[in-house]
């Protein structure tokens, strides 16, 4: 398609926000012609590639909770209905739980996030100290009040996933291109188009800012202000010299230090403090893991105190500094730029729920999961979302 034929919408950035989206909208409407713009098709410093990975049911909001029930929905079918031309893809889905830790201090709050997402139909249940004991032997729990456990929570294949999305909306038509949008073109309060590194200019009355932790840069070009950082996160491999008999959980402590078992029997740590930096910074440093997680690790589990420090990487976190939310929707002072941004590390299991919310947006259907509590109105009027505990 040549570039100055205009496009109906383009999404800018080709991650799982961009992609989902692009998918679900040729889906809904084969004719239309959609343009996804991603500075690097081969994902080496996307947020979707280089996170943990993670898909949980424990969300203080009653509309994460429901996208991540969607999200529950799609992994399981996964493989089956996005297969493109005889080619099914492989996303390595395992459902091995999250396991929250709580305070004594934390507990009503725990148990009534917990009653709340029972009530929607969720599988989570209170352990105490002694229950989680019992089916994770090496854990050492005593210090703390008990645990939240989401049996259906669990991790998948990241990469596969997106190129999956990725497929699916190339086979219904969306077209991919590789270049860097460096600025959004406006006309009257109208979004006309964007350009790019390259010089090219594309049009189209519609366009979507699926950039991830470069959302904030991309908006400013058209004078819009979000209030989301690019933060850096760092992730640690580690091969233990004592092995659990099972697959651990996504385990979390107050402490927001997390890990998991990964395929090999190798276990995946890591921890988001409100020093980690901002900026696009993908260096890894490994003496993070042995100054402030090797000993925090050792103390839940001893076991795992005499280890082999494998690899690690960085990767970024796009937060949203208002409230830790999503900001969905057509942003209210310029229309047609619509927004997908600010997922504060929980975008890889919303995007399914996401990329469907927008399309319904920009196509002017009734949205099937109503996620208006996130319309980027409440970022020009300054009023966070109210949630509290776990986000």
């Amino acid at each position: 398609m040549d570039s100055k034929q205009p496009y109906d919408v383009i999404i800018v950035g080709g991650g799982i926000m961009g992609s989902t989206t692009a998918f679900y909208l040729t889906l809904k409407d084969p004719g239309l012609r959609v343009a996804v713009i991603e500075r690097d098709l081969a994902y080496t410093r996307a947020s979707t590639t280089l996170s943990m990975v993670n898909a949980r049911i424990q969300f203080s909001l009653k509309q994460n909770v429901r996208i991540s029930q969607y999200a529950f929905d799609v992994l399981e079918r996964f493989e089956d209905d996005m297969a493109v031309a005889g080619n099914r893809p492989s996303i390595a889905y395992h459902r091995e739980g999250n396991l929250f830790l709580h305070d004594p201090a934390a507990v009503d709050d725990a148990k009534a996030q917990m009653a709340m997402q029972q009530g929607l139909g969720c599988q989570v249940e209170w352990w105490t100290p002694d229950q989680i004991k019992a089916r994770y032997p090496l854990y050492a729990p005593e210090g703390f009040a008990g645990g939240t456990f989401g049996g259906q929570d669990g991790h998948f294949d990241a990469y596969a996933v997106l190129m999956a999305y990725k497929a699916n909306a190339r086979a219904q038509g969306a077209v991919y291109i590789e270049d860097e949008v460096v600025e959004l073109m406006v006309d009257n309060r109208q979004l006309t188009g964007v350009r790019t590194l390259s010089g090219e200019v594309y049009t189209s009355s519609a366009v979507v800012n699926c950039a991830g932790a470069w959302c904030t840069e991309l908006a400013r070009t058209a004078g819009v202000a979000l209030p989301v950082d690019p933060v850096k996160r760092q992730c640690f491999c580690v091969d233990t010299a004592v092995k659990p008999e099972g697959p651990l959980p996504l385990t979390i402590l107050p402490s927001g230090f997390y890990f998991r078992t990964e395929t090999g029997g190798m276990v995946l740590i890591g921890k988001s403090l409100d020093a980690d930096p901002v900026g696009f910074d993908f260096t890894w440093d490994q003496n993070r893991f042995m100054d402030e997680l090797w000993l925090e690790l050792a103390e839940f589990v001893p076991a795992f105190e005499r280890l082999k420090l494998v690899r690690g990487w960085a990767g970024l976190y796009a937060v949203n500094r208002l409230d830790d939310n999503a900001i969905l929707g057509e942003w209210p002072e310029l229309k047609g730029f619509y927004l997908a941004n600010g997922f504060s590390g929980h975008g890889l299991q919303q995007g399914p729920a996401v990329g469907r919310y927008m399309s319904e947006l920009i196509l002017g259907e009734t949205p099937e999961l109503d996620l208006s509590i996130f319309h980027p109105r409440r970022i020009l009027e300054g009023k966070p979302i109210g949630e509290v505990g776990i986000v």
